[in-house]
């Protein structure tokens, strides 16, 4: 078990706050413990910054705009081709952090939390060497400009990979950032900022101030000389950055929650499709906002289902995250722990019948965030586990009686993130893909691209991230006319 920081990161960093190119103190407004969820020890306490070193953050921010904006685009291609290159360097040290931190396995932090990250600073890089930052319409001049000064707010379920999909883009545009990460896994994103240092990115064009919502995300969104901010995280907390943000009218993009469906339609291939949903429905132990929850399949192949997913279920290792063997590990946080728990309860209350799972840790583990990963079936559209994101492994398999009632189904929610569809007929996948209220459709479970542009619709969130469209988000549009 990883149960210490050791080499992995000096502990120094955990007091401070990087402003203009330094690391300095921060200006405490208290401390928060770092939870090993494996072994639920306390491996680091955290100070959080305040409302002052955001002041002094985005001023060192807007210091560095100007000279970052009118910096050539190669040159800051090239220096962001160098944080890419560090970042693929310490794969394992970025690993073993998430490991400790949030419970990641380290095999799947080599495999998917680091290069991933990495693969969306690449993508920042070439999307942007050719994108139309100026464009003619007659004797109109269309440009496209940085916005300027960018808060970005990340969580701590997928910590590295939201950190590099915002600044990335970002910084290959001209912007510069204060990035305030999640206070619950907050040790990575330490690292990231002495890559960005190693790497030569100019003081002020990234700062990095750690803290909670209520203290350095508010003073974030409400930041006069913020000109937008970015987060993912839950609905409540882009509702809260939303409310705040307004009394300064800046951008502010939401990458929220989710309650995607996965409609498997009556010609599907079910020996892969089953497995492969129940995959991603507990990819990162469920605590994903696109997690594709609620499996909607037709009635009368519900129990060939059932035996599909309690067959994928038993393939999972649930167990240390420092072991190479786990497929799976802890849920991130006391809190999450106790909410998915308390949701497996509520499946089973409400009647929904359990087909592998349950409440209490999985056997042999008696201390650590454990859960049981959890498949319940004949779960039907009004429960409590069909209707609220879980953010954990469990999954709803809703039977459904046509393609229409499945389609109404995936669109009856708050929420409109993702969704998949498997089956064989084009036609008719095409048909429901064009029907389905919500930012992006996984057909036959496709290869995950960082090109495709991702974000919700309804309460999911606005804007988008990733592809072409996540640069447009930290762009102005200026009309310059009567030139020719």
């Amino acid at each position: 078990m990883i149960s210490k920081l050791g080499n992995l990161l000096d502990s120094t960093r955990l007091n401070q706050v990087f402003i203009d190119g330094k690391w300095c103190d921060a200006d405490a407004s208290g401390h928060v413990p770092v939870v090993n969820p494996a072994s639920e020890e306390v491996v680091a306490e955290l100070t959080l910054g305040s409302a002052a070193d955001v002041d002094r953050a985005v001023a060192a921010a807007r210091r560095a705009f100007p000279g970052w904006a009118a910096t050539p685009l190669s040159d800051r291609i090239h220096l962001l081709g160098k944080v890419h290159s560090l970042l693929l360097e310490r794969v394992d040290v970025f690993a073993s952090v998430l490991a400790l931190e949030m419970g990641a396995p380290i095999s799947y932090g080599r495999s998917a939390q680091v290069p991933l990250a990495a693969e969306h600073l690449r993508a920042a890089m070439e999307n942007a060497s050719s994108y139309p930052f100026v464009s003619r319409r007659g004797d109109i001049s269309v440009l496209r400009e940085p916005i300027g000064v960018c808060g970005l707010i990340t969580p701590w379920n997928w910590p590295l990979y939201q950190i590099a999909a915002k600044v990335g883009p970002a910084l290959v545009v001209g912007c510069t950032v204060v990035l305030k990460p999640s206070e619950l896994s907050p040790l990575n994103a330490l690292l990231f900022a002495e890559v960005i240092a190693e790497a030569g990115i100019p003081a002020g064009v990234f700062n990095l101030v750690n803290g909670n919502g209520e203290g350095v995300g508010a003073a974030l969104a409400g930041h006069p000389e913020v000109d937008m901010v970015s987060i993912t995280g839950s609905t409540r907390a882009g509702i809260l950055v939303a409310q705040t943000a307004a009394t300064t009218v800046k951008r502010v993009a939401q990458e929220l929650g989710g309650k995607s469906a996965n409609i498997v339609l009556p010609d599907a291939d079910l020996p892969r499709a089953i497995p492969l949903g129940v995959g991603a429905c507990f990819r990162n132990l469920g605590q994903s906002c696109s997690a594709p929850t609620r499996m909607l399949v037709p009635r009368d192949k519900l129990a060939e289902v059932e035996a599909l997913a309690r067959d994928a279920v038993s393939g999972f290792v649930v167990g240390d995250p420092a072991s190479e063997a786990s497929t799976h590990g802890p849920i991130a946080n006391r809190a999450q722990f106790e909410r998915v728990c308390k949701m497996i309860e509520t499946g089973i209350a409400e009647g929904a019948r359990l087909v592998c799972g349950g409440p209490g840790r999985p056997e042999g583990l008696d201390r650590g965030y454990y859960v049981r990963p959890t498949v319940f079936s004949a779960v039907t559209p009004d429960m409590t586990i069909a209707r609220e994101e879980i953010f954990g492994p469990v999954l709803s398999i809703i039977p459904y009686d046509s393609v229409d009632q499945a389609v109404e189904m995936a669109n009856d929610t708050v929420y409109g993130l993702a969704a998949h569809i498997q089956g064989r007929d084009t036609a008719t996948i095409r048909d429901v893909a064009a029907r389905l209220r919500c930012g992006q459709v996984h057909v036959n479970h496709p290869a995950w691209s960082p090109h495709a542009p991702f974000g919700g619709y309804k309460q999911s969130g606005n804007g988008r991230e990733y592809g072409v469209e996540g640069l447009d988000e930290y762009l102005e549009t200026k009309a310059v006319l009567g030139l020719d």
